[in-house]
């Protein structure tokens, strides 16, 4: 069986469009091969934190105390526990020594004050007004 010259031109075509869809799937499979997508994706990110850094280190210089302000402010928060316990203890020290002070005071105006005795007169007159108050 021969085939008419538009027969082998048709099959000739099919032959070279099966060729060009073959390559066209080799392509495909090589684009979408895990290991390609992976460091594709890697590559993006890469450059996608580079730019945010790129940014980020311009607005520093636009904007230095601000960006010191936001920076005091995330060291506070994360610092706040710390603190707290700082100031806490520094309130406790303080009211301790004033609450040991006033105690003191109170211990000493309740205790009589010893004076040296002058005579036996002196302290008979000092027994006869403790006892009429």
């Amino acid at each position: 069986m021969t085939d008419t010259p538009a027969v082998a031109a048709a099959r000739i075509e099919v032959a070279r469009r099966r060729g060009d869809l073959l390559d066209t799937v080799h392509e495909i499979q090589a684009r979408l091969a895990p290991r390609i997508l992976a460091a594709d994706a890697w590559q993006k990110a890469k450059n996608k934190g580079a730019d945010l850094a790129e940014d980020a280190v311009d607005a520093v210089k636009a904007r230095p105390a601000a960006a010191g302000g936001i920076a005091a402010a995330i060291g506070l928060f994360l610092a706040r526990a710390p603190i707290r316990d700082a100031a806490v203890k520094i309130y406790d020290a303080m009211t301790s020594r004033r609450e040991t002070k006033t105690a003191r005071d109170a211990l000493e105006s309740h205790q009589p004050k010893q004076t040296a005795p002058r005579g036996a007169l002196d302290e008979r007159t000092s027994l006869l007004t403790e006892t009429a108050t």
